[in-house]
């Protein structure tokens, strides 16, 4: 846990603060009269990708709340530790160790860099590690069996809004029918979480006969990305994705937008939330991007919960700041939560149980929350194959196109595209 200076640069003040100290002293627990299950969580507050996981951090804390309001793991509390590790692998491989002298069952990650740094440890220790990092790579139980989270993975998302584009966009494209669709990447070629699904993209775009173009290199922290519009331009794509955050991801669309780049643009699911039209204003119109659940607010199963604890744990953020990635931070949890469930109830509150009795018994597992429901079995931790792409017109979200990967290439998605 940082100091408080740091809980003050983490912009959401004193509330926040209190709830999580809190959390990791167990304050704020239901007095269940039984013995705690420690579980670890590692959020990015103050790093590179800060923009979208103080949102996260407060949802984890939240649904914890919410877990231990209705029955915790069948009657024991469940005492979280939280911690900012800034986006920084060595300061995440600190706080693992930590984690394991506290005697925590399983840990509640964030990073691709640091989840894939961390994997052959986890899967040696047989550590539970449910993560904010949705990479393709840790999907294969065969490589990676205590990876696990709720969402489509990164590498099926892509494919997913690559195909939403070219079946609903293209075919109104004045050259349709006379020239392949021209296709390019922006993103952060260093950072482990931009580059994870982009063999996949580009297998993807080969799949549906696009031209590819040569990728362009936008750091995360970028403000300034004219440099990198210009390159685009050159290509004169029809489309592109965006793999970065928020920030980043605003910038280069206003940008493109203010270099007269014409293009439309996908936008991987960390990219992609309320923030975006604040941050990039007409830009933003018409951005297409990953959604693996509903936005906050939405009409949708137990987004009431979310919103009550929200507002009774973290009042002092206002509503119309919160964000899509408070409830990922939910779906996380809720599957973590049964299957530390199912594990106990079977006599095996452990790693290797909450592995095989919990998660690899969950079929079409439904969360609620706007996300499709969760599969894991044990030769398969893909969760779905099932994409939602939502468009941002008007000045809403709404929801173009859901793909459904396993069904339009079953062949593909069996023998082929599992741990890319």
């Amino acid at each position: 846990m940082k100091k408080q200076s740091t809980c003050r640069r983490y912009g959401f003040g004193a509330v926040m603060l209190l709830a999580t100290i809190g959390l990791i002293l167990g304050l704020s627990f239901s007095a269940f009269g039984a013995e705690e299950v420690k579980v670890g969580a590692l959020n990015d507050m103050t790093g590179a990708t800060s923009d979208v996981g103080k949102d996260y951090a407060l949802g984890l804390a939240e649904a914890i709340h919410y877990a231990n309001a209705n029955g915790g793991v069948n009657g024991k509390p469940i005492k979280l530790y939280q911690f900012d590790y800034g986006y920084r692998v060595p300061e995440a491989l600190t706080k693992y160790k930590l984690f394991k002298r506290l005697g925590t069952v399983a840990v509640l990650g964030w990073g691709t860099g640091d989840t894939e740094a961390l994997s052959p440890t986890v899967t040696k220790d047989r550590m539970p590690y449910v993560s904010a990092s949705y990479s393709g790579h840790l999907t294969d139980p065969e490589k990676t069996p205590y990876n696990l989270f709720f969402a489509v993975d990164y590498s099926s998302g892509a494919r997913g809004a690559i195909t939403a584009w070219f079946d609903e966009k293209w075919p109104e494209h004045p050259d349709y029918g006379k020239r392949k669709p021209r296709f390019l990447c922006s993103y952060m070629f260093a950072s482990p979480y931009c580059s994870a699904p982009i063999k996949a993209i580009k297998d993807q775009a080969e799949l549906l006969g696009f031209d590819v173009g040569p990728d362009q290199d936008v750091s995360l922290f970028a403000i300034d990305t004219k440099s990198q519009v210009l390159g685009m331009k050159d290509f004169e794509p029809d489309v592109i994705w965006h793999g970065n955050t928020t920030m980043s991801v605003a910038a280069t669309l206003r940008d493109a937008y203010s270099l007269g780049l014409k293009a439309d643009h996908l936008i991987n699911v960390w990219g992609f939330d309320e923030n975006l039209p604040r941050l990039a204003g007409k830009a933003a119109e018409g951005a297409m991007g990953v959604a693996v659940c509903a936005f906050y607010g939405e009409d949708v199963p137990m987004m009431d919960k979310v919103v009550e604890y929200a507002k009774k744990f973290n009042p002092g953020v206002a509503q119309e700041k919160r964000l899509i990635r408070t409830i990922q931070a939910w779906g996380d949890v809720l599957i973590l939560w049964e299957a530390m469930k199912r594990a106990d109830k079977a006599g095996k509150l452990d790693g290797e149980g909450i592995l095989k009795q919990g998660f690899e018994t969950m079929e079409n597992f439904e969360i609620g929350l706007g996300a499709p429901p969760v599969t894991f079995t044990s030769a398969d931790h893909r969760p779905t194959g099932e994409v939602n792409i939502y468009e941002y017109r008007g000045g809403a979200f709404a929801l173009l196109k859901r793909v459904d990967l396993p069904a339009r290439w079953p062949e593909k998605w069996e023998k082929e595209w599992l741990g890319w």
